[in-house]
């Protein structure tokens, strides 16, 4: 009796754990409650610190608004997303300041923004913004809200 008790309190939690990571991964998971940095941006042939020597471009999640923020390296922009599970895409971003930035990063962040189709958060905690199956750019957290 004893082994039938252990047995169907092992596959209750089993399933208790497995809901609870299905409705993370549906709602978003650990997407939202953070500012995230980037650290990665695919495309273009100048350095990383060239393409933003000031200030590295920033995005939080706002979920009840279902709208995302940040700044881009140098003007700060909003834009509506739509997420269904793992699959993630960016409506039209608009900056809410227009100061000059050196680098030419924010184009370049922004135009990607528009190319993204998924997201993942790997083993690290990193941020991946994915075009089709490539990572296109990469998040570190660096605070929660």
């Amino acid at each position: 009796m004893k082994k039938y008790t252990l047995a169907a309190f092992s596959i209750l939690m089993v399933l208790l754990t497995s809901c609870k990571a299905s409705k993370e991964a549906s709602s978003g998971g650990n997407l939202f409650g953070a500012t995230w940095e980037l650290e990665y941006i695919s495309g273009p042939r100048i350095a990383f610190e060239g393409l933003y020597p000031n200030k590295k471009p920033q995005i939080t999640f706002d979920q009840k608004e279902t709208k995302v923020f940040g700044n881009n390296g140098c003007n700060g922009y909003s834009a509506p997303y739509t997420l269904s599970g793992k699959s993630l895409t960016f409506g039209e971003p608009g900056p809410s300041t227009m100061m000059f930035c050196d680098g030419g990063g924010e184009q370049q962040f922004l135009q990607q923004m528009k190319k993204i189709t998924s997201y993942s958060i790997d083993k690290d905690g990193k941020l991946n913004l994915i075009q089709g199956d490539v990572p296109m750019m990469r998040f570190k957290k660096v605070s929660k809200q």
